[in-house]
Parts: structure tokens; C-alpha cells; sequence
């Protein structure tokens, strides 16, 4: 589970509730909003780790919400759909202050991927978690370093990138496709061995003197982080 907080701004009620409905599934926490109204208000009162904004709002237009959310010192990121594909579109949109951009239809695992990515960019929020502990494993997302019993882990940053992206989803499989969208980005190759390269990696510094196996294999389906 990410924990993280996320406002859906859109007012079509089919891709709102499919937005909500498959990342609350990820573990997001989801809230919905129809129109612009009031954003700036919600964004002083809780803290989001990311927005999506429709670009075509019934009382607003995405871009001027997203010009006015950076004018009032939000950092928050901000993804931003549209049916507007032109170019033109796209370089406003992203000129206004959004971090991406994706048109409709768009595929939600596309969609979760570039999420990935753009909160491996978010600044540290103040009731984002800050700590995660499975067994004898302890993650400090805030100092960026992992500590096993009483072994600290030197890990590189993708490294650590994988063990937060397994992690954060105990004892649940994660294809090879879900691991590298999550931790390398969607347009990474498919037909690279790097995730397997880097499982390889981690389990060498986490498996040390006898310690229990904590990424485990389920061939033909993925990897999953689990005690034993």
C-alpha cells in the first residue's frame, strides 16, 4: 500500500469512478472532486501527494486551475488528462505548471506507471509515510535508506527504488512489466533483464548470515517481498 493521498478533479462520472476505484485497489487514497471550484481551498486544508485534473472542467479550464494552483505556492504534482491531443494543447497545459500529461483514452496501467514516477519526484509530505517495517526490514523513505536486524543497507538508488516499489505491496506479485513501469518508468524496454539483474542485487544485501529469504520468486508470474 502507498498511502498516498490523491484528488481526482474530473467531471465525467465514469472516468472518475474508474479512477477512484482502481487506485484506491493500489492503495491510494482517493477523493473526487467535480469541478474546480474551491480546489485552492482543499489544497490549503489537506495535503495530496498528487492531483488529476481534467483539462475540460464545467466551470474551469484545467490549465488557468493548474496556473493558479503554482501561483498559490502548491508544489503538489499535478497529471493532467484531456481529450485535447494537439501539441499545442500538451505544451500549454504542461506550461501552466502540470508535471504530465496524458489524453484520453488512455490505458490505466499507463496511467499508474507515470503516477510512479511523478511521486518518486514529490517533495516529502507532512502525513506521508515516513517509515516502513516489514520483520526484521525497516525503510526510511524520508533518508532514503534501508536497515535489515541490525545491518544497514547499502543500497544504490535504484536499488532502494525496487525494495520501496516491492515493499510498499507485501506479499503481493508484481509482474516483471508492473516492477520496471513502477521503478524504471513506462517507456522503459520490455525485453530488458534489468529487473532481474537487480532482484539478483538486493537479495545479495538483504539475505546476509543466514538471514530468511524476503523477496521470493513465483515463476511465471512476478516477485513478491514477504517474511517468512
Amino acid at each position: 500500500m502507498t498511502g498516498d493521498r490523491v484528488l481526482v478533479v474530473e467531471d465525467d462520472a465514469e472516468i472518475a469512478s474508474l479512477l477512484a476505484r482502481g487506485l484506491t485497489a493500489e492503495g491510494f487514497r482517493v477523493d473526487l472532486a467535480e469541478c474546480g471550484a474551491g480546489l485552492d481551498r482543499r489544497l490549503r486544508d489537506d495535503v495530496y501527494s498528487l492531483v488529476v485534473l481534467d483539462r475540460m472542467l464545467p466551470d474551469a479550464d484545467g490549465a488557468d486551475l493548474c496556473r493558479q494552483i503554482r501561483d498559490a505556492g502548491h508544489d503538489v504534482m499535478i497529471l493532467m488528462l484531456t481529450a485535447k491531443d494537439a501539441l499545442s494543447e500538451k505544451l500549454e497545459g504542461l506550461g501552466a505548471g502540470a508535471d504530465d500529461y496524458m489524453t484520453k483514452p488512455f490505458a490505466f496501467e499507463e496511467l499508474l506507471a507515470r503516477i510512479a514516477v511523478l511521486l518518486r519526484r514529490a517533495p516529502v509530505r507532512g502525513d506521508r509515510q515516513s517509515e516502513i517495517v516489514i520483520g526484521d526490514l525497516r525503510l526510511d523513505l524520508d533518508a532514503k535508506t534501508a536497515r535489515r536486524r541490525d545491518r544497514d543497507l547499502d543500497l544504490t538508488v535504484t536499488e532502494f527504488a525496487l525494495l520501496r516499489f516491492l515493499a510498499e505491496r507485501p506479499d503481493k506479485v508484481q509482474s516483471r512489466v508492473d516492477i520496471l513501469k513502477g521503478v524504471w518508468g513506462y517507456n522503459f524496454d520490455p525485453q530488458t533483464n534489468i529487473v532481474e539483474v537487480y532482484i539478483a542485487y538486493l537479495r545479495k544485501k538483504l539475505d546476509q548470515d543466514g538471514d530468511a529469504r524476503l523477496i521470493h520468486n513465483q515463476r511465471g508470474f512476478g516477485y513478491l517481498l514477504s517474511t517468512p
